[in-house]
């Protein structure tokens, strides 16, 4: 059986530093998260890997020659209007911003941060799938240790939680990657693989710029930059060996619930 890879970057304003007491600039927010991005895109392009990026209508309207660029390549989904603040009307918003821009159809979002989201909501808004929901436990985030480990359908809408390992649920998301040597990320992802079949796993692309200068947490900023570009192109490269890389959509098409 075919493996799939399903590799998706946030595209936000970097908004984090306010989570911890340093405001920023908007153009400072989005001039990160561009640097990022470009570091990303120039990877991704290096590798021959598809993935989808999940991105604001905020940043889309300050970038839009970037991301009409990057949608002819990847799968562009929603990450809401902006990524500081959120209402129902922005699901639909955000995804007529993101399809004028593109010329593409929109049909996956992601709420920013992971946060709760009505389902009901979303399909009503004409998406397909949403990948807001790790089913693990953050602490001072979320506990979804009772939510479904793996990809299932509520009514017509497809829900792909972020993947982690069976049993303990260990997280395979963008913290575990910055913290945990790459070894413990690829037996976790190794394992995760050989029994769900697919891999569901996201980064920030500020992640790939220098963001040692902000006030942040040491376990947010550890190995930002050129140490974080070269440790993803090496687990990308084994994954490469691992699975199929995919866009979400893709895996929608082909996707049969158990």
């Amino acid at each position: 059986m075919t493996k799939y890879i399903l590799l998706s970057f946030d595209i936000e304003e970097f908004d984090i530093p306010e989570e911890y007491g340093q405001p920023l600039a908007e153009d400072i927010k989005f001039e990160v998260s561009k640097r990022g991005l470009l570091n990303v895109i120039s990877l991704l392009d290096r590798l021959e890997i598809t993935a989808t990026f999940f991105v604001t209508a905020n940043f889309a309207l300050h970038n839009r020659e970037i991301i009409q660029q990057l949608s002819q390549q990847h799968e562009i989904a929603s990450h809401g209007f902006y990524h500081s603040q959120f209402s129902p009307d922005d699901l639909q918003k955000s995804k007529q911003t993101l399809e004028s821009i593109t010329n593409t159809k929109v049909t996956g979002f992601r709420m920013a941060r992971l946060q709760p989201v009505d389902d009901a909501e979303i399909e009503k808004a004409g998406y397909e799938y949403n990948s807001s929901m790790n089913p693990t436990y953050i602490p001072g985030r979320y506990n979804n240790l009772s939510k479904p480990r793996t990809a299932y359908y509520r009514n017509k809408l497809l829900n792909l939680p972020i993947s982690v390992t069976p049993l303990i649920r260990f997280p395979l998301f963008w913290l575990s990657f910055k913290n945990f040597p790459l070894s413990v990320i690829q037996l976790a992802a190794k394992l995760t693989l050989e029994t769900d079949s697919y891999l569901n796993i996201y980064f920030h692309p500020w992640e790939f710029t220098d963001i040692s200068q902000f006030q942040l947490p040491g376990y947010v900023k550890k190995d930002s930059g050129s140490k974080m570009v070269n440790k993803l192109e090496k687990y990308l490269t084994w994954l490469k060996n691992q699975g199929k890389f995919i866009s979400i959509s893709d895996f929608k098409k082909n996707f049969i619930s158990p």
